[in-house]
């Protein structure tokens, strides 16, 4: 059968389809090891200093995906609000959702409220306090750090001294310093000097919020940011920023323009208050993280604060009764997280690769301090969590040739959960 002529138009087709395309850099694509032959068959028991373990509901619901501009959502995200307004305690209304981990709502906390030229006083406690002084240095702020020596808290008259000497725009601080467990337990006083003052007071609650009282409007502050893979016991990647009335006015009115797109609040407010578009938003994570807030709420605050610290301190009886130290003097202890001082001859590295290859429990180690770390946040306060975590530790030190007291810490740690 004789064959028909291309015409021009097919010939120049034919030919596109052959030349337009470079020839690939590989020419096979990656050879990979499916998820289920990388990820053990005995899941890790997450005991570090964060992500903490996710109930099912929060599991399931991030496993859904829907339109990020539909009916649906706008409730979603209008219940969202409500319950974050309650776990933050705040009449606001300005609550936010971040697309990113609690450093993202920290860095749309700094670069919403500070300018170039603005005066920021920064007290320092660790690792993550002085975080919020490198992101205000990085917008040309005028930055005066107060550094806590000594693993210590903050005091409130330490703090009103350098306001008044400084005279700061804003104020940032920890509630709770994740690096080295130290707790500033006067923050309602130092929030309430600052803002006497006319300074905007910035609080990291990213390891607090839901485990231990935060009182937003009665201790008068200007914004908190928060993770959800903590306290809220939520997926990591999503979390929750919420701003005071003096603070929107702040950022309604502020002449220079917002350095970050994506994290600008005025932005933000297109979709988190008028139902319209800024990004497309994680759903999958704000529908875990309405989840995890419904599970906060429906266990109201009170008795969440009282589980935690019943949990903690149990816990950390049952640390020193093995013969172990705790790191941050009681005075400025923090309870969501634990800290333990390495015994001698002993490594922080070793311990957490032991105690996760052996007996399945993952503890955090620290920023260059002699520590190991266990969280205190969500659901890690469970009595069967705590019993399989001191085990677990207990005998890795023991492995490890440190002197430990189990059965004196295993005692202490049930009878201190029943009283």
């Amino acid at each position: 059968m004789p064959t028909r002529p291309l015409r021009a138009a097919e010939e120049t087709a034919d030919t596109a389809s052959s030349t337009d395309h470079p020839p690939l850099v590989y020419s096979q694509p990656p050879r990979v090891r499916l998820l289920s032959e990388i990820l053990p068959d005995d899941p890790l028991l997450m005991m570090g200093a964060g992500p903490v373990p996710i109930p099912d509901v929060v599991a399931h619901a991030n496993s859904v995906v829907i339109n990020h501009l539909g009916a649906t959502m706008s409730t979603i995200i209008s219940q969202v609000k409500q319950m974050a307004g309650y776990v933050f305690q705040t009449k606001s209304e300005w609550v936010l959702g971040v697309a990113g981990p609690g450093s993202a709502a920290m860095e749309m906390a700094i670069c919403n409220l500070v300018s170039p030229r603005s005066k920021v006083l920064c007290v320092v406690n660790g690792f993550f306090s002085a975080r919020m002084a490198e992101m205000s240095r990085r917008l040309d702020a005028d930055v005066v750090t107060l550094e806590i020596d000594g693993h210590q808290a903050a005091s409130a008259q330490l703090v009103e001294q350098a306001i008044e000497q400084h005279r700061p725009d804003v104020l940032t601080i920890v509630q709770g310093e994740t690096s080295n467990t130290v707790f500033n337990r006067e923050l309602p006083a130092i929030a309430k000097a600052a803002k006497k003052r006319g300074c905007l007071v910035v609080v990291d609650a990213v390891c607090t919020l839901s485990t231990m009282p935060l009182q937003m409007d009665d201790w008068q502050i200007d914004a908190v940011i928060t993770g959800g893979q903590k306290g809220l016991s939520s997926i990591p990647g999503v979390s929750l920023i919420a701003f005071s009335n003096d603070a929107w006015e702040h950022i309604s009115r502020r002449k220079t323009p917002n350095t970050h797109w994506v994290l600008d609040a005025r932005l933000a407010e297109n979709f988190w208050h008028k139902g319209s578009y800024h990004y497309t938003a994680p759903v999958s994570g704000v529908l875990a993280l309405h989840e995890a807030l419904r599970l906060v709420c429906a266990e109201t605050l009170p008795v969440r604060f009282a589980r935690h610290s019943r949990s903690s301190f149990a816990l950390q009886n049952g640390i020193e009764a093995m013969g172990l130290r705790l790191f941050a003097p009681p005075a400025s202890r923090l309870n969501s997280v634990v800290g333990i001082t390495v015994p001698d001859g002993l490594t922080n590295t070793g311990i957490c690769a032991h105690i996760s290859e052996r007996y399945r429990v993952e503890i955090s180690g620290s920023f260059g301090l002699p520590i190991v770390r266990i969280g205190q946040m969500g659901e890690q306060c469970r009595a069967h969590n705590l019993f399989r975590t001191l085990h677990a530790l207990g005998s890795t030190m023991r492995d490890l040739g440190a002197k430990v007291d189990m059965p004196a810490s295993m005692a202490t740690l049930e009878y201190s959960l029943q009283v």
